[in-house]
């Protein structure tokens, strides 16, 4: 009897050390180290890539923004605001209905077929819009011209990056509309636009939030939301 006990208290006090010194190791300790090589050698990525305009953070380059009129009475989606460039359709973003305490905007995809005639008219639909906003007088848009993530929201419907395509469509109709040159605002988009990840992974493309705040430094105005 004796012995059971002596060998139960004996493996009881094993097992308390043990997660003891576990919860330190895992809990505190590693948490700590990588936290902090994490800030000493990439600070920015650790804190969420957060963008800065005028003193102040206004979005994060990994999560695409909105560029929207306020909404009007009766309408159910705003209106772009066309002064801005324009980012991905967001189809896939959801609505939190579950806490409503918190504005939250959920993400995901459509999970749309590509026959689906839902998803056939979604695209159908912006493919007119943006042929609509971005014809110009003079520069009229093509349907032929507008380039499929112009239509089509992506996986998460948080993308930040428009292709350089994508851009130069716009190109015009933000020069108009802020009574900009054409010829600046194109260097704007050749600026911003980014190669392939190491020159091979990826396609080239073009931060929107980046590029509306250095069109706001151009012409003066808020850019991030």
């Amino acid at each position: 009897m004796n012995t059971s006990l002596t060998n139960a208290a004996r493996l009881f006090g094993a097992g308390l050390r043990a997660l003891l010194v576990l919860t330190v190791v895992t809990g505190i300790v590693y948490p700590l180290v990588v936290t902090g090589v994490a800030q000493g050698l990439f600070p920015g990525k650790a804190n969420g890539s957060e963008i800065e305009a005028d003193g102040k953070v206004v979005g994060s380059s990994l999560i695409g923004q909105s560029y929207h009129l306020p909404l009007k009475e009766g309408q159910e989606t705003p209106a772009p605001d066309l002064k801005w460039f324009q980012g991905r359709p967001r189809n896939g973003l959801g609505t939190n209905t579950v806490n409503t305490q918190y504005d939250l905007i959920l993400s995901g995809a459509t999970n749309r077929a590509a026959d689906n005639p839902e998803f056939l008219r979604w695209v159908k639909d912006a493919k007119a819009a943006v042929v609509k906003d971005n014809s110009v007088p003079g520069h009229p848009v093509k349907p032929s011209d507008v380039p499929a993530d112009a239509v089509t929201s992506s996986g998460s419907g948080l993308d930040p990056h428009i292709s350089p395509e994508y851009a130069d469509l716009q190109v015009r109709r933000v020069a108009e509309r802020n009574g900009l040159p054409v010829a600046r605002v194109q260097r704007l988009v050749d600026t911003h636009t980014t190669g392939r990840t190491l020159g091979f992974i990826g396609e080239p493309r073009v931060n929107v939030l980046e590029l509306n705040i250095a069109l706001k430094d151009l012409k003066g105005g808020t850019a991030g939301h």
